[in-house]
């Protein structure tokens, strides 16, 4: 590490800007890179989920629409229909509701829409920056 020190030293200034700048282009477009990587893995994650919630909505309108007045036809001829139709409605609700709670689970899985990995690769460059220039003080 002394010999790359002293070859710094003996370099001109604008030479180490031209490599700082260099150097920060790079780093710049790698965590670019690695933030798009992430971003699109959990959006991939959360398109799965979302998947859940419109099957759960389209089964539920379609289970609606045609199961509906067959049960309450047929239960119709144990009690008055509107007791059928009630309790019909309370059975689709029930089912909803349990769809709404495994895509919301499933959504919860997915996490913050955050690229922490490179959250950390950013905060690791800076401290490792941050040493560089305490070094070479």
């Amino acid at each position: 590490m002394e010999s790359k020190a002293a070859a710094i030293k003996d370099e001109p200034i604008p030479d180490l800007f031209r490599q700082l700048s260099a150097d920060m282009s790079l780093l710049i477009r790698q965590e670019m890179k690695l933030a798009r990587a992430e971003f699109t893995d959990k959006g991939k994650k959360a398109a799965k989920s979302a998947g859940f919630f419109g099957t759960s909505a389209l089964f539920g309108l379609a289970a609606f629409g045609a199961l509906t007045i067959t049960i309450v036809a047929a239960l119709s001829l144990l009690v008055p229909v509107w007791v059928a139709a009630l309790i019909v409605t309370v059975v689709y609700g029930a089912v909803a509701a349990g769809a709404a709670l495994i895509g919301k689970s499933s959504l919860e899985n997915v996490g913050a829409p955050i690229p922490e990995q490179t959250v950390r690769s950013v905060k690791a460059d800076i401290d490792e920056i941050h040493d560089g220039i305490q070094r070479a003080r």
